[in-house]
């Protein structure tokens, strides 16, 4: 049952501005990673592939540092409660899909990732950050398996994709249809 009237977050119930900032870097490169992934999965063999593998690359031990520092974060700092008029309207299953995809995104905020790093690695092509630091291999080198890792990247990377989709409509139903004001506590700004 929605609330049909807008209400403002107060402080309490607003994000901090550093899981604000972090919440918001971390979808732009999400989205960033995953159209760069789709684009460039059937270009044929070029230097203008292997500059945007490497971006690539370079983009996820990214999302993996930002995920990280999200995650120290969040278990550091206790997330704002649902606003209480919020949490009654809500039925018991959105209350479990809410926790739920949460949990699930994390999970994949790093295991798409650490994926990707062992492909790479049992590929035969280690990741050099920025192209001057040099990252420990997470396998070895092993054509047979790479083969084995390379569809558990791309199928984890479009469970990213559908949970984020998932996200995104949650927050705008909150916001246009149940107009509870709850998407305003992970925008910048005051309250």
């Amino acid at each position: 049952m929605a609330t049909n009237q807008t209400s403002f977050p107060t402080e309490t119930s607003r994000y901090s501005l550093l899981a604000i900032v972090l919440h918001w870097l971390l979808a732009l490169a999400l989205v960033a990673m995953f159209i760069m992934g789709l684009y460039m999965a059937d270009l044929p063999f070029s230097p203008q592939r292997v500059k945007l593998l490497n971006w690539h690359k370079w983009g996820g031990v990214s999302v993996l540092a930002m995920s990280l520092l999200r995650l120290l974060w969040r278990v550091s700092h206790r997330p704002p409660e649902l606003p209480v008029a919020v949490a009654r309207s809500m039925p018991r299953w959105q209350h479990l899909a809410h926790h739920g995809t949460h949990l699930a995104l994390y999970a994949l905020f790093f295991s798409v990732p650490l994926i990707g790093w062992a492909y790479s690695s049992a590929a035969g092509f280690p990741i050099v950050l920025f192209g001057v630091l040099p990252l420990p291999d997470f396998v070895g080198a092993d054509k047979a398996l790479s083969l084995l890792i390379k569809p558990w990247h791309e199928i984890s990377a479009f469970a990213l994709a559908a949970l984020v989709l998932l996200h995104v409509a949650a927050a705008l139903k909150h916001q246009w249809i149940d107009r509870d004001g709850l998407m305003a506590r992970m925008l910048p700004g005051r309250a």
